[in-house]
């Protein structure tokens, strides 16, 4: 006896079986399967000479059934509802019943923004999974994006136009002073400003060349004492006394009670925004992600960030 290979068996000799069985007819199943009514016999006497058993009694009155032919039938049924469960898995995947959004991210929006859009998201879609990447630069979330590593990411504008992007907020540059540090009034000139070193993120920095840029209309010569590129360090070198920062207000929260904060001479903005590849095949989830982040976000009278709950 010949041994059966099952990778002979095709998915459509299944169908065909379940066709026939159900119709109990073959010209009735090439019907429903929209084949000619020799495929469809072809398939079935195909399945049995590999099976080596006969599945249906063929006759005047149509094709019945063998013993045999039910119970094989049952198998039948049970590979077809395997291969609806398959594609129903996948659906979840590129629905919104399952899946996941990939998230690239600098620490700022990480800290400040991302949490309560994810809640707010989370609320909506429970079954949808997101993963955060934090990054040190615009440049490095662009990265993720085209690897396809990531499929949303925050970025400060403008980018690439292979990217499409919304803006979400701007993001106002602030003064921080030690606190010792003199201020007349709220916006600090830039003769005050001139009087303490700064602390810079380092000029290779992609996040500083705007701000050096912007502080060289100031028309005073600027005393840059550290260059350092974490914020965190900054603001604690600010606490300690050793010169006065200037930072995007999300970069520099949460800011010490005894440092004050006052405003540039000239107001200077980081306008943040959220982007996707150009063109990019997005499943469902990430719409929906994208959706949420432009209703959710408000920025309050003060200019602080906010979540819209409803």
């Amino acid at each position: 006896m010949n041994e059966i290979n099952t990778r002979r068996m095709k998915f459509s000799q299944i169908q065909a079986l379940l066709a026939v069985a159900d119709c109990e007819n073959f010209s009735e199943a090439a019907l429903q399967l929209e084949l000619s009514q020799s495929a469809v016999s072809h398939a079935i006497a195909s399945l049995e000479t590999e099976l080596g058993v006969q599945l249906f009694h063929r006759g005047r009155h149509g094709a019945q059934l063998t013993p045999v032919g039910e119970r094989v039938l049952l198998h039948g049924r049970q590979i077809a509802c395997a291969l609806e469960m398959m594609v129903k898995e996948a659906d979840l995947e590129k629905g919104l019943q399952g899946g996941q959004v990939r998230i690239v991210t600098f620490r700022s929006v990480a800290t400040h923004i991302l949490p309560g859009i994810i809640a707010k998201f989370r609320s909506c879609f429970p079954k949808i999974a997101v993963t955060i990447t934090e990054v040190y630069y615009t440049q490095a979330v662009e990265e993720a994006l085209r690897s396809g590593k990531a499929d949303i990411g925050f970025v400060s504008l403008p980018i690439s136009n292979e990217f499409e992007t919304r803006e979400i907020l701007r993001d106002k540059y602030v003064v921080l002073l030690p606190p010792n540090g003199q201020c007349k009034s709220a916006k600090i000139t830039w003769e005050e400003l001139a009087n303490y070193p700064l602390i810079l993120q380092p000029a290779e920095n992609p996040c500083s060349i705007p701000l050096r840029k912007y502080l060289t209309t100031s028309g005073f010569p600027l005393n840059i004492g550290y260059e350092l590129s974490e914020d965190s360090t900054i603001v604690s070198m600010v606490m300690q006394g050793l010169g006065t920062a200037i930072l995007p207000r999300l970069a520099a929260e949460p800011i010490p009670a005894s440092v004050k904060v006052c405003s540039l001479p000239a107001d200077f903005e980081r306008v943040i925004g959220v982007a996707v590849l150009r063109d990019a095949l997005l499943v469902p989830a990430v719409f929906a992600f994208l959706d949420v982040v432009t209703s959710a976000a408000e920025v309050d009278s003060e200019g602080e960030f906010a979540i819209n709950p409803s």
